[in-house]
C-alpha cells in the first residue's frame, strides 16, 4: 500500500489532488462502533439529516461539478447533471424506503399481531467507480445511511478528490463522522476492505471482472449482503423506421455519451440489413460532428477524454484487434492529442467476424452487426453473457412486445437510448451485469432486511394432542366420531 494517492486531470495531465492512504482496520472499527447509535435514531431524523446533505450539495453544486469535470474529464455540462442527480437522490431514496421497506401490521384473532419491519445490516462498505464518482456511490450511500447502516466508502483510486468532497458534504450536513468513513487507497486497499471481517456487507459498482471475484469471495459468507452493479455489452436494435435521422441520433447518444464510459452505453448496433447503409451514413456524419475537447472548452464538447492513457491505449488496441480479425472500419478511432486520453468515436462493422469478443469495451467504440430477420436481431442482442440494458429503435408495438419478452436485460427501452435510466425505477442487470440486486429505486431492498414478528400482549398457550394422562400411562387423544 502506497503512503499517498495522487489524482491527475485526464485532460491536462496536471496534478489535481493528493491524500494519505487510509488504515482500513481503523476505519472499519470506527464505523462498526458507530452504527448502533445511528440505527437507533428515528428514520425521520436520518431523513432530515440527509435532506440537509442535499441542500449542501446544491449550495456547493458548481464547485462539485467543476471538480467532477476536472477529475473525470467529462464536460462541465454533464458534470452539472451528475450533481443534480446526487441532490435528487435523497428525496427519491426516502420515497423508496417507505415503499420498499414499510412497517406492516396485520391484526389476528384474540389480540394477536403479525408485524413486518426492517433492520439495517450494520457496517457496509461502498466501492465506487470513476465514471460517476459522486452519483453512483451516492446511490448506495444515501439508502444505506437512511436505513440505519454505517458506511465505509472507498472511491475509485482514479477519482479520490470527488469522493473526499462528497464525504465532506455529508459530514457538514450532520451525518456523524464516525458513521460515514472515507478510505483512500488503490486496488490493494479495496481488496483489504472487501475482505474485512468487521463488515456486514459490500455495495459495489464497477467492472464485471472485479464483481465476479467479489461474488466468489462472498460465496462462503452468506451472512453478508453483496450488491453488484456491473457493466454491459449492450445492444441497440434499429428496425423498420422511416426516420433514419432520429434513429441515428439515438444510436449516437447511446454509444458515445460520457465518451462511452457508462455501463449502460450501447456497445453493439444491430440493424436490419436493408436499413444499414442509410443509417450508418447518418451515424457517421453525426459522429464526425461531435466535439471532443477538455471539460471547460468553448464551445462545449459532447465528449471529453476517457479516464487515462491506459484506458485509451486499451481501446485503440481493441479497435485494431477487431479490424485485424475481419472488422470493416466505418469510422476510425483516433487520438487527436498524442499524450492525452482523448479519443474520437470509433465505429466498426463486425458482421463478418467469425467470433466476436463478448467484453465490455468501456469507451467510444461501437460495433455494428447486420441481420435480416427480427428473430436474428433478438438472438444477436442476447449473444452475450451480460444483461444490463437493451433498446429497440423503430418497429411496431407488437415487435416491441416481442423484443421486451425475449431480450435478456434488466433495462429494456423502446425508441429511447440504452442509457439515461430513471432514478425512480430499479437499475440493474442479469448475467455478468449484476447479482439480482438492482440499485436506484430498489437500493432500499439490499440496505435493510425484513424481520417478521408474531406478537401478543398476553401469553396464551395450549397443547391439545400428544400428551400422557397425568394419572395414567395412556396418551391423551381426541376421538372423532
Amino acid at each position: 500500500m502506497s503512503a499517498e494517492l495522487i489524482s491527475f486531470e485526464p485532460a491536462t495531465g496536471e496534478e489535481l489532488w493528493r491524500g494519505a492512504a487510509s488504515d482500513v482496520d481503523r476505519e472499519v472499527a470506527v464505523a462498526r462502533a458507530a452504527w448502533p447509535e445511528w440505527a437507533a435514531k428515528a428514520v425521520t431524523f436520518r431523513s432530515e439529516t440527509l435532506r440537509r446533505f442535499a441542500d449542501r450539495v446544491k449550495a456547493e453544486g458548481e464547485a462539485l461539478a467543476d471538480l467532477i469535470a476536472r477529475e473525470t474529464g467529462k464536460p462541465l455540462w454533464e458534470a452539472r447533471t451528475e450533481v443534480e442527480s446526487v441532490a435528487n437522490k435523497v428525496d427519491i431514496s426516502v420515497k423508496a424506503y417507505a415503499e420498499r421497506t414499510p412497517n406492516r401490521r396485520i391484526e389476528g384473532a384474540m389480540g394477536l399481531r403479525n408485524a413486518v419491519r426492517h433492520k439495517p445490516h450494520g457496517a457496509l462498505a461502498v466501492l465506487g467507480p470513476y465514471n460517476f464518482p459522486a452519483h453512483l456511490p451516492n446511490g448506495h450511500i444515501v439508502p444505506a445511511l437512511l436505513a440505519g447502516n454505517s458506511v465505509v466508502f472507498k472511491p475509485s483510486e482514479k477519482t479520490p478528490a470527488v469522493g473526499a468532497m462528497l464525504v465532506e458534504l455529508f459530514h457538514s450536513a450532520g451525518v456523524p463522522k464516525e458513521v460515514l468513513r472515507l478510505v483512500i487507497g488503490g486496488p490493494d486497499t479495496g481488496k483489504a476492505l472487501a475482505a474485512h471481517d468487521g463488515l456486514d456487507g459490500l455495495l459495489f459498482t464497477g467492472s464485471a471482472r472485479t464483481g465476479v471475484a467479489l461474488n466468489r469471495q462472498f460465496a462462503e459468507k452468506p451472512g453478508k449482503i453483496l450488491a453488484l452493479e456491473m457493466g454491459g455489452n449492450n445492444p441497440i436494435v434499429v428496425w423498420d423506421t422511416a426516420d433514419i435521422r432520429t434513429a441515428a441520433i439515438l444510436v449516437v447518444q447511446s454509444a458515445f455519451l460520457s465518451a462511452g464510459q457508462r455501463c449502460s452505453n450501447a456497445r453493439r448496433l444491430i440493424v436490419r440489413n436493408s436499413l444499414a447503409d442509410g443509417l450508418l451514413e447518418e451515424v457517421k456524419t453525426l459522429a464526425n460532428r461531435l466535439i471532443v475537447d477538455h471539460p471547460h472548452a468553448d464551445p462545449a464538447p459532447y465528449m471529453g477524454p476517457v479516464i487515462d492513457n491506459e484506458a485509451a491505449d486499451h481501446l485503440t488496441e481493441s479497435f485494431l484487434i477487431l479490424m485485424s480479425n475481419g472488422g470493416q472500419v466505418i469510422r476510425h478511432m483516433t487520438r487527436p492529442v498524442a499524450d492525452r486520453p482523448f479519443l474520437t468515436p470509433g465505429i466498426i462493422d463486425v458482421t463478418s467476424m467469425p467470433e466476436r469478443p463478448d467484453v465490455e469495451l468501456f469507451g467510444p467504440l461501437l460495433q455494428v452487426i447486420r441481420v435480416d430477420s427480427f428473430e436474428a436481431a433478438i438472438a444477436e442482442a442476447n449473444n452475450t453473457n451480460f444483461g444490463l440494458s437493451a433498446s429497440l429503435i423503430g418497429g411496431t408495438p407488437q415487435l416491441y412486445d416481442q423484443f421486451w419478452a425475449n431480450a435478456r436485460a434488466g433495462v429494456i427501452n423502446w425508441n429511447r437510448p440504452t442509457n439515461g435510466a430513471s432514478s425512480a425505477a430499479p437499475f440493474g442487470g442479469v448475467g455478468l451485469s449484476g447479482n439480482h440486486r438492482p440499485s436506484a429505486f430498489y437500493a432500499a431492498d439490499y440496505c435493510a432486511y425484513p424481520v417478521a414478528s408474531s406478537e401478543s400482549d398476553a401469553m396464551r398457550a395450549s397443547i391439545g394432542v400428544g400428551l400422557r394422562d397425568p394419572e395414567g400411562s395412556q396418551l391423551v387423544t381426541k376421538k372423532y366420531l
